[in-house]
């Protein structure tokens, strides 16, 4: 009895051993565990349902129709008849061969260019002079916050004020201080309209860069700068060989959102100049409104829309390429 006792319970062990040896094996998991990773995932899945509606619903559905809509004849009366007939590429074609269009695409370069450049090379030297410890640092940082903050068309207004030709306070303050005689047509003139928008929108892009230039820069550990100086890497060269390469990241992103940004303002040029004078501020986002709001052109809007959204993507895409070149060499 004792012996085939004995013998039963070493089989018995030898097969639990076996089982455990067997659900233990790679690929294989336990009933509880696949149960516990199935609630898990449906967990996730219910978490990210809302954001993907979300995301199909307010950003997907409306650059779907609207690629539709360019291939369609899409005009006021569509809203009542629902018709909208396939043109086709005849709203592309219309559109680019206009004579606006080379006019609003040089603008729109120019603008970008040098909104880019002054927000980005303003943003940074601010960036760099309040890594420096002094009084009312942060409420000084806090204030240039402001024309973030402030909603563009109530910027745009006031700035439409302090350029205005005859009452202008520019204007007012240059003549106080006898450097001009007369008033400046800052936004009346087909010369001085496209510099006097850049103006602002740099005005209003710095916040930004500085926000985040700020943050890349107090990620850059002190050590890299004391090693450095111990070299003679000390003020330009440890901008050269410090700061700059450990920056290229948060640059980069600067410099993506801020082009992509720029090149669909509206709120801006709307409320300063309209797209004038003589369309010397007419930019392709402004021309797109116009086509869409103004002249009921809803087809040939969207068309040029899409342009500008091909646009950003080309050089968001080449930017990218090449700064991860830059960063591989």
């Amino acid at each position: 009895m004792s012996l085939t006792t004995d013998l039963s319970a070493t089989a018995g062990s030898a097969a639990g051993k076996a089982a455990t040896r067997q659900a233990s094996a790679p690929g294989q998991q336990p009933p509880r565990r696949r149960t516990r990773k199935r609630r898990e995932r449906i967990f996730q899945w219910l978490f990210l349902i809302p954001a993907v509606v979300y995301m199909t619903l307010f950003f997907g559905y409306p650059v779907i129709k609207n690629v539709i809509m360019s291939f369609q004849e899409y005009t006021t009366s569509t809203f009542f008849t629902g018709e909208a007939p396939w043109v086709g590429f005849a709203n592309y074609v219309t559109v680019l061969s206009s004579s606006l269009f080379s006019t609003s695409l040089l603008n729109t370069v120019l603008f970008t260019i040098g909104s880019i450049v002054g927000q980005f090379v303003l943003g940074l030297a601010l960036a760099i002079f309040f890594q420096r410890k002094f009084p009312l640092n942060g409420i000084l940082r806090s204030l240039l916050l402001l024309p973030w903050l402030l909603p563009l068309i109530v910027s745009s207004a006031v700035w439409r004020w302090i350029l205005d030709k005859d009452s202008g306070a520019l204007n007012r303050f240059l003549g106080d201080l006898g450097i001009i005689d007369t008033g400046i047509p800052w936004l009346t003139s087909t010369s001085l309209a496209l510099i006097a928008v850049v103006g602002v929108n740099i005005w209003i892009g710095i916040p930004f860069n500085l926000t985040i230039l700020y943050g890349g820069l107090q990620e850059i550990p002190d050590e890299l700068y004391e090693a450095g100086s111990l070299d003679g890497a000390t003020g330009w060269k440890a901008f050269r060989h410090i700061t700059w390469p450990m920056l290229r990241p948060v640059v980069s992103v600067v410099l993506v959102l801020g082009v992509v940004y720029t090149l669909k303002v509206l709120d801006i040029i709307l409320g300063l100049t309209n797209g004038g004078p003589a369309n010397s501020t007419q930019t392709i986002a402004t021309q797109s409104y116009n086509l869409s709001f103004h002249e009921f052109k809803f087809g040939e809007g969207a068309a040029l829309g899409n342009v500008l959204v091909i646009i950003s993507l080309v050089f968001a895409v080449l930017y990218l390429r090449a700064s991860r070149r830059a960063v591989d060499e």
